[in-house]
């Protein structure tokens, strides 16, 4: 049975429901599919392993904050390694989200879609419950499975600090 948490983030200025424990860093990284932008489900971990995952959780890629993160990850990712791979994730449709990168000039990112079972949302501890879609968190995930960056916006406006994202890929990268 998924946990409930009531007041964890708001929407609209009321209380909201998120589903599933967070995750902590330290911790093995949960397992979990999700839709590329052609429909197939793939297990995104196994799928990028040996990898630094940064996985970035939106609540829609239509929203002007989930867009500039989205964004900004495809900038900063030109000029990351190729093995650190950054994740966005939304209960977005996949043509949905493959609309938007194709409008977006997004290329350099790995944009999956959480819609069918929301099972990164409710391993990761993002899912609301009210609105079925996926709170602002990011995460960074060594080449071992293990979650060595874990931050939960607490507003869904709120931007996560990039510097700090980039700088846990990296050092997970040099320590691998």
């Amino acid at each position: 049975m998924v946990k409930e948490r009531f007041g964890v983030i708001q929407l609209g200025g009321n209380d909201a429901t998120v589903l599933g424990e967070d995750v902590h860093v330290g911790a093995q990284a949960p397992e979990f599919q999700a839709q590329t932008q052609d429909w197939n489900v793939i297990n995104v971990l196994e799928e990028t392993q040996g990898k630094v995952r940064v996985i970035a959780s939106l609540p829609s890629i239509s929203t002007g904050v989930c867009d500039r993160e989205t964004r900004r990850f495809n900038e900063e990712a030109a000029s990351l390694s190729e093995e650190i791979v950054v994740i966005p994730i939304s209960a977005d449709l996949p043509y949905t989200q493959a609309n938007w990168c194709s409008a977006a000039g997004i290329d350099r990112v790995m944009m999956v879609s959480d819609h069918l079972e929301m099972s990164f949302g409710l391993q990761y501890g993002c899912v609301i419950k009210e609105r079925r879609i996926l709170r602002r968190a990011v995460f960074v995930v060594d080449k071992n499975q293990k979650i060595v960056y874990a931050d939960y916006m607490a507003a869904l406006g709120d931007e996560p600090d990039y510097g700090a994202v980039l700088s846990a890929a990296k050092k997970a990268l040099e320590s691998s």
